[in-house]
């Protein structure tokens, strides 16, 4: 169980009861013997029932591959070295691959980044959700077509009783995400994650998929993990937010309490650089720098070489988690040691918190 400095669990917040998904240090290596570990390091964080967590972040910051982790579906040369993932009492880390499997598209739905590289091309939409039915409850293929119709419905998909018999290549981009999201709910998921489900779509597709998502959610009560580095996405769909850098998550908590009262300076620099309310023609504010490469992060604090608060100590190996509040914590010795004030803000619409 991770500790503050103050020695109280920054993990504990009453008002939310028990989670579905509990992960604790969860650290990801890359295979070999020269080359630098933690590509995902020491990751905490729980998925509530009726909630969204996001988790955010650049491009290389570690988010696909957390969720990746917790999936079983890491790349051959990358691993999963420490931590646990609880969820239903057992740990997803230490699941024989067959056990994986059961859990995988079953109790856990899975939204992946692209659904027409994600969809088979050679089967119909309605073929693949009668397949996770099948395969993950048992069910009659008689009674799995039957829901097949239902869930094409459910998820807006038209004359889903002709749609179930055409492939997904015969679909448009927004209708092929909502056959991958009917396939990822066809059994009834406790999770979703979702890894960046809305990237590839116009912005009116997008706003119909996250209320669909949002609908989903409240019909099926399942908790959300949602992987994406939109911050406009976040502020009005998600309840809680993890901030990665450099696979250290070095904030989390309400989105009210992040978007609000930044305690790192990365997640400062992430919401200063939201276009929201900026002047025509003013010049946006930057993050500057970029994520290091795998294998190349630098001691101590991964963002000390982009923070402008950065100091010698930040060099340090030895990286507290500091309990700001019940339920906000941040990874920064210069917030722990309050040698930064970081202003209170406003950042989007937080009405999720």
């Amino acid at each position: 169980m991770t500790m503050s400095s103050t020695g109280q669990d920054v993990r504990q917040n009453p008002a939310l009861g028990q989670p579905i998904l509990s992960v604790n240090r969860l650290t990801v290596d890359l295979d070999g013997a020269d080359v630098q570990r933690g590509l995902v390091q020491d990751v905490t964080f729980d998925v509530f029932p009726n909630r969204t967590l996001a988790l955010i972040g650049e491009s290389g910051c570690g988010k696909t591959m957390t969720a990746m982790a917790l999936l079983g579906l890491l790349p051959p040369a990358i691993h999963v070295s420490g931590g646990t993932a609880m969820f239903e009492g057992r740990d997803l880390l230490t699941l024989r691959p067959r056990e994986l499997r059961q859990v995988r598209g079953g109790s856990i739905g899975m939204i992946f980044q692209d659904p027409m590289s994600s969809l088979n091309p050679t089967m119909k939409v309605g073929d693949q959700i009668i397949e996770a039915r099948r395969l993950h409850i048992d069910e009659p293929r008689s009674a799995a077509a039957k829901r097949a119709v239902e869930l094409l419905d459910q998820v807006g998909i038209p004359n889903p009783a002709q749609r179930v018999d055409a492939y997904p290549f015969e679909m448009s981009g927004g209708m092929q995400q909502r056959v991958m999201i009917a396939v990822s709910i066809a059994c009834d998921p406790k999770i979703l994650i979702a890894d960046e489900p809305t990237t590839a779509l116009d912005v009116t597709i997008q706003a119909e998929i996250l209320d669909l998502l949002a609908t989903l959610q409240t019909d099926l009560g399942m908790g959300i993990l949602l992987v994406t580095h939109d911050l406009g996405v976040v502020a009005d769909f998600a309840n809680d937010v993890a901030v990665m850098y450099a696979g250290d998550l070095v904030e989390l908590g309400s989105i009210r309490d992040v978007f609000h009262h930044p305690q790192h300076p990365y997640t400062e620099g992430l919401l200063n650089a939201m276009p929201q309310g900026a002047e025509p023609r003013s010049q946006l504010s930057i993050v500057r720098g970029r994520v290091p490469m795998a294998g190349q992060f630098p001691e101590g604090c991964r963002f000390r070489t982009r923070c402008p608060h950065a100091q010698e100590q930040c060099r340090r190996n030895e990286l507290a988690t500091v309990d700001v509040r019940v339920g906000h914590r941040s990874r920064c010795l210069l917030v722990q040691s309050r040698q930064v004030s970081l202003a209170p803000r406003t950042a989007g619409s937080t009405t999720n918190a």
